[in-house]
């Protein structure tokens, strides 16, 4: 079942209007949402010839059970960087200002109103290296933001 990004006409939103994961695109209305079910922002910023980008969708963004712990906890924005260079430099501004490097995918946390908190690029589905897993990084912000 198509989530909200069906209707759009990024090449990129596209690609993503069949994943489990409930996007939909930037703009008040799931800045909204967020505030009504007091959850914060996913912000997933990509292109489409972003070869990690594609892999994160591959593992985690179509993967059931992860998706249904994004959808639970978190209002989930998909972004294309190429349509909305504005959001993207916030953003990536903040990823930047918090680990020193950025890149894409873009995974950001902010406030229903859009002030970034924490942000990363790509995460495995699994833990490996020093890189946590998609699910560990979820479930920590989803827990930072509730205590």
């Amino acid at each position: 079942m198509p989530n909200r990004l069906s209707e759009e006409t990024s090449p990129y939103l596209l690609q993503h209007a069949d994943n489990p994961v409930h996007w939909q695109p930037w703009g008040p209305e799931a800045m909204a949402e967020a505030a009504e079910r007091d959850v914060p922002l996913l912000v997933s910023i990509g292109y489409s010839a972003c070869h990690w980008c594609h892999v994160m969708e591959h593992e985690s963004f179509s993967d059931p059970a992860i998706a249904e712990n994004m959808n639970a906890n978190f209002v989930c924005i998909k972004v294309d960087r190429e349509e909305r260079p504005d959001v993207d430099a916030i953003f990536m501004d903040a990823c930047q200002a918090m680990t020193g490097h950025g890149g894409w995918p873009l995974n950001a946390f902010a406030t229903p109103d859009g002030k970034p908190f924490w942000a990363g690029t790509y995460f495995p589905p699994q833990s490996r290296g020093n890189m946590p897993s998609w699910t560990n990084v979820l479930d920590g912000l989803s827990s930072a933001w509730a205590e």
